[in-house]
């Protein structure tokens, strides 16, 4: 199963990265282990140079995320995803800590300690996972036939696409997938006690 990802961006705006958006299917009435590409249930994001790495994380719902800190200084790692929101507290260089994602969603992972510290865990209720190319290309391989959510995501773009589809046996191309950006503007978000990050508080680590 095959498609393309059309971005529609506000005047002026920078070009959308699309290898960091996620198409996934959502099976409807049938249960799916294997295609797509390869999906883990556990993985890492680590934090180095005050940025989490990689930027968006997929991984399959219940699943965990371990966020080991690679700096010399401290961090507190928390997501208020409303799919299953997290604290992992505050800690220095060469520890680890991990988080569970129990539910398929969106889950922005945060750092209460430096404010632009931003990262994307996206869990996924089946393998069925598609790699997106700079062009917004994608391909899914070995989809089994049946009904599915095809389901589209940028964090440029807001909420999720989503639409019902029907592969048959012999495959399906050509899906068009528009995600509008123009209501994107990038600012700041809140730390874990819903306030405003102090100004000087990241220089403090």
């Amino acid at each position: 199963m095959s498609g393309q990802i059309a971005v529609v961006e506000r005047q002026g705006a920078d070009r959308t990265d699309m290898r960091t958006a996620v198409v996934y299917l959502e099976p409807r009435g049938q249960e799916v282990t294997a295609g797509g590409r390869p999906t883990p249930r556990d993985a890492t994001i680590a934090m180095t140079g005050r940025e989490f790495v990689p930027h968006v994380r997929v991984i399959l719902a219940g699943g965990h995320v371990a966020f080991p800190n690679q700096d010399p200084f401290s961090h507190n790692v928390f997501s208020n995803a409303e799919a299953g929101p997290f604290d992992l507290g505050l800690y220095r260089r060469g520890a680890s800590r991990v988080a569970n994602f129990p539910r398929a969603g969106i889950y922005p992972v945060y750092c209460n300690i430096h404010s632009r510290m931003v990262s994307f865990v996206v869990a996924v209720p089946s393998p069925l996972v598609a790699m997106v190319g700079a062009d917004g290309r994608f391909t899914f391989a070995d989809v089994p036939p049946g009904t599915y959510l095809l389901h589209a995501w940028h964090e440029r773009a807001g909420a999720r696409v989503t639409r019902e589809i029907v592969v048959p046996a012999s495959g399906l191309t050509g899906q068009r997938i528009v995600l509008d950006t123009r209501a994107y503007v990038p600012g700041p978000h809140l730390n874990k006690f819903g306030l405003p990050y102090a100004a000087t508080r990241e220089d403090r680590y």
